[in-house]
């Protein structure tokens, strides 16, 4: 649940940036998050879901 609610917060402060930079306009911004929220009911979230935490155990393995 950590990581989720983490990376939820990132993509959340991602999108906002972009919207305040005008990189990314209204319209496609709420499109994709629809998107996201309808993919998440999907089949797919599970795999999603897996391949994610994969990369972030990946990422916490590594030592500098």
């Amino acid at each position: 649940m950590a990581i989720s609610l983490s990376v939820v917060l990132l993509l959340a402060i991602i999108l906002v940036v972009l919207l305040r930079g005008g990189s990314l306009k209204a319209g496609p911004a709420v499109v994709a998050v629809l998107f996201g929220f309808f993919l998440a009911s999907t089949g797919m979230a599970d795999d999603i879901q897996r391949f994610l935490d994969s990369i972030a155990e990946m990422i916490n393995s590594i030592s500098f």
